[in-house]
């Protein structure tokens, strides 16, 4: 006979999550001390990151060391410590993907809203709106450089999937709530036969023509001010992107944001959708489970959505061939044809 075995349960995964705040103000202190920038020149010490830091040896000695057990850094057995990979790729803020605006939007932004959930959960009315145009244009306004970055190799990836630098002709692109305009500027760079079409409301759009001009791209951009059902659109495109923007916008307005592309679109015109995904049970991805809470909190409508449902929505707008492209970023894209 076999003797089944009990396992203990145990609080021990309560335990952590009650520390879950700890791991993103840990890596914004080590950021805005400039540990990543000071170790990216080679391993250090402790004493020797604390006289190139300025900060004390007893507040970098504790962030270090929770810094190693999350893997960001290691140490030797001589007690110097180092980048991994990770670190060095994504928390040395002179790296093109440094993620240091994400950090600290988490800490300034983020927690104070989730830190009202309680009274959210319970009226169901969020913190602020910031899909609307009033709050949500100061919000944005530095938010969008923040997550450049999270954005740009994706959306380069975008570009050679789509292969615009061998287009015959001219390529129309239409970059809705283009925010940063990290969308367009990663398809205008992969071809010069590339004219973007950039929208968004007038307090986010000089950020969206400053990081064009940053890029040298302003003479194949035009701006369209406006609210997303409000602005004019155009027709003829043969490309529109939508770069994290139905999470925000709930299910009524992001079917009539995808019927109105649909129209701004030529016949044979891709829309691209990036999105943070669920799937059909809502079961997980955790992070995207994360983000729906994240839209209850910042939107009045906001959430996540899986795969299937924005398929059915592309569908009902009269696109064919929904379907998703593997990307390095934090989600699949999801790419559908007008016939």
């Amino acid at each position: 006979m076999t003797t089944a075995v009990t396992v203990p349960v145990t609080p021990e995964r309560i335990y952590q999550f009650a520390f879950g705040y700890a791991p993103p103000l840990i890596l914004e202190a080590a950021i805005r001390h400039h540990v990543f920038d000071v170790l990216d020149k080679g391993p250090k010490k402790l004493g020797e990151i604390g006289a190139a830091t300025g900060a004390s040896e007893r507040g970098l000695a504790a962030i270090l060391n929770a810094l190693v057990g999350m893997d960001f850094l290691a140490k030797d057995g001589q007690g110097s410590y180092s980048l991994t990979p990770e670190s060095a790729t994504f928390l040395v803020s002179t790296k093109p993907e440094f993620q240091g605006g994400l950090i600290r939007h988490t800490s300034e932004d983020l927690l104070p809203r989730w830190l009202n959930l309680n009274e959210v959960v319970a009226t169901g009315l969020p913190v602020a709106a910031v899909n609307q145009q009033g709050a949500g244009s100061e919000f944005f306004e530095q938010f969008v450089s923040d997550i450049f970055p999270m954005s740009y190799h994706v959306a380069q990836e975008l570009a050679r999937h789509l292969e615009l630098s061998g287009a015959d002709g001219p390529v129309r692109v239409l970059d809705l709530a283009a925010g940063s305009g990290v969308w367009g500027i990663a398809l205008a760079q992969s071809s010069e036969r590339v004219r973007v079409t950039a929208v968004d409301w007038p307090g986010v759009l000089p950020i969206t023509r400053d990081t064009v001009e940053l890029f040298g791209l302003t003479d194949r951009f035009s701006f369209a001010e406006g609210d997303l059902f409000e602005a004019k659109f155009g027709s003829g495109h043969n490309v529109a992107t939508l770069g994290h923007i139905l999470h925000s916008e709930g299910i009524e307005r992001s079917k009539a944001l995808l019927k109105k592309s649909f129209a701004a679109l030529a016949s044979g015109g891709t829309i691209v959708i990036a999105e943070f995904l669920v799937n059909a049970e809502r079961t997980g991805p955790l992070n995207g489970l994360f983000f729906a809470v994240n839209m209850l909190v910042n939107t009045d409508r906001g959430d996540t959505f899986s795969f299937e449902e924005i398929s059915d929505w592309l569908s009902e707008a009269g696109f064919i061939d929904a379907r998703t492209i593997h990307t390095h970023g934090p989600s699949p894209l999801i790419l559908a044809t007008k016939p």
